[in-house]
């Protein structure tokens, strides 16, 4: 079997999609906010703070096998084609103007999920702060006729082809006369359309955070800053609210909801994490409002090591499920950290991510990039796991050995690598080191150079990573 991400440490680039030439100027509208592959990895989706839609699918996938588990995939071998290209785009959102609380809502796509399809059609939602909408992705024909008997502009008498008509001054009574033709098929076209089928709105008060679909493929969830809604994809005048943690005086708020995550298997557990560092699981059969969660993964900090920035570090940006579900991957500024669902005490693994910004804390607060919040991703076999940084990389980690791979969002990926051998100290998934972090003196935190978002391939050692406005793609 081959391994996986974290312990082959030899990636090669894919592709890019929307490479920038040196000292090219980024506009705002092209950066990516949003990086999704779909359930078998044959479709890749991202969003845009231009509120664009874009598609992506794989160029001759293997086909499946009948009867092949879905639980297990076998990652596909390192020279296993898995080349993508574009497919279609679409303005997914447009700005828009709250005149009563005189605020305007931004058309930036804020996440991405694909929904399951039976039929050729691919269907996705994607919300912007406000508002989810669901799209739907299907080959259209158009075909074009030629022929006519008439002009379908003005009613005038078509000419046959290539010839000029004389009777375009004739009454339409008597061009009727003449003798009539059939129209004929020329040619049939299949274009990709893009249509949206509902719009989810008028939910949410705070800026919608995630968006999830359940795996009974008929409710999903969306998040904002005090409120989880549960929706039927079918019904857009109603979404039933099954958290709300807003206290009846604003000045108690202590803590705000980051992420939103359904369980892979379980339709009615979903996990959410705070801006405390607390990831709680719910259980939508204990009670139609799930504000007592059934397990809370918290690592305490000791007093001693507690500082201002404490609490702002600690805030959860991102929460992941393992594909078997077993383990939850969260990110928080300085680490990334995996839970075992069976054990609320302490996460099984930590990996310090920016444990060399520590001592530039004050200075990221200044310039607000302490706030920036970077995705998450495993492998679907759960032994890798990755995360974005700064100066366009981002870190792979194996979660079952300790390796660390330090990867450049570039055409050589692997030209200023990081390797870093697992630590001494510190405790690691079964028992492994955690690998400490790679300081990094130089360390740009630009806006071009933030490394925000990115996705793992459901079966295979693929990364997406969204670097500013281009899209790269590595394989192991």
């Amino acid at each position: 079997m081959p391994a996986g991400g974290g312990e082959n440490q030899d990636w090669q680039f894919l592709q890019c999609f929307g490479e920038r030439t040196p000292g090219e100027d980024i506009q705002e509208a092209d950066i990516i906010s949003a990086v999704e592959f779909d359930y078998d990895g044959l479709h890749l989706a991202t969003g845009d703070r231009g509120g664009r839609v874009v598609l992506f699918e794989r160029v001759n996938p293997h086909p499946r096998v009948a009867g092949m588990d879905q639980r297990a995939p076998t990652p596909q071998a390192r020279n296993a084609s898995f080349e993508y290209r574009y497919m279609t785009e679409f303005q997914s959102h447009e700005p828009e103007f709250d005149y009563l609380k005189s605020l305007e809502i931004e058309e930036k796509i804020n996440k991405v999920r694909w929904c399951r399809s039976s039929n050729n059609t691919r269907m996705l939602l994607s919300t912007n702060d406000k508002t989810v909408k669901l799209w739907k992705v299907y080959e259209k024909k158009v075909t074009c006729l030629t022929g006519f008997n008439l002009d379908g502009r003005n009613g005038a008498l078509a000419p046959p082809s290539g010839k000029v008509s004389a009777l375009n001054n004739v009454p339409v009574i008597q061009r009727l006369t003449q003798p009539l033709r059939l129209p004929k098929v020329t040619n049939t076209e299949v274009l990709l359309a893009a249509r949206c089928k509902r719009v989810f709105a008028n939910a949410h008060t705070y800026h919608i955070n995630s968006v999830s679909v359940n795996s009974d493929q008929e409710t999903f969830l969306s998040a904002d800053d005090l409120r989880i809604n549960l929706w039927n994809l079918e019904r857009t005048e109603q979404s039933f609210n099954i958290v709300d943690i807003k206290p009846s005086n604003m000045e108690d708020l202590t803590e705000v909801i980051t992420s939103a995550e359904f369980h892979p298997f379980h339709c009615n557990i979903f996990a959410y994490s705070s801006s405390k560092g607390c990831i709680r699981l719910a259980d939508m059969r204990n009670a139609a409002l799930c504000d007592r969660h059934s397990k809370a993964f918290e690592e305490v900090e000791s007093q001693a090591s507690k500082s201002f920035f404490s609490e702002i570090i600690a805030s959860i940006s991102d929460i992941t499920f393992s594909r078997d579900g077993r383990y939850i991957l969260s990110r928080d500024y300085m680490t990334l950290k995996l839970w075992d669902i069976n054990k609320e005490s302490a996460p099984v693994a930590t990996y310090n991510t920016h444990e060399h910004l520590r001592a530039r804390l004050c200075d990221l607060y200044e310039n607000d990039s302490i706030f920036d919040k970077f995705d998450c991703c495993m492998s679907g076999r759960g032994d890798s796991i990755a995360t974005g940084s700064y100066n366009n990389t981002f870190r792979v980690l194996g979660a079952s050995s300790g390796a660390d791979l330090t990867l450049e969002a570039s055409r050589d990926p692997m030209r200023k690598r990081l390797h870093v051998p697992p630590s001494k100290t510190g405790t690691g998934k079964r028992g492994t080191a955690a690998p400490p972090d790679a300081p990094d003196a130089s360390a740009d935190h630009t806006s071009a150079s933030k490394l925000l978002h990115l996705a793992w391939h459901p079966e295979a050692n693929v990364i997406a990573a969204a670097a500013s406005n281009s899209l790269y793609m590595y394989c192991a």
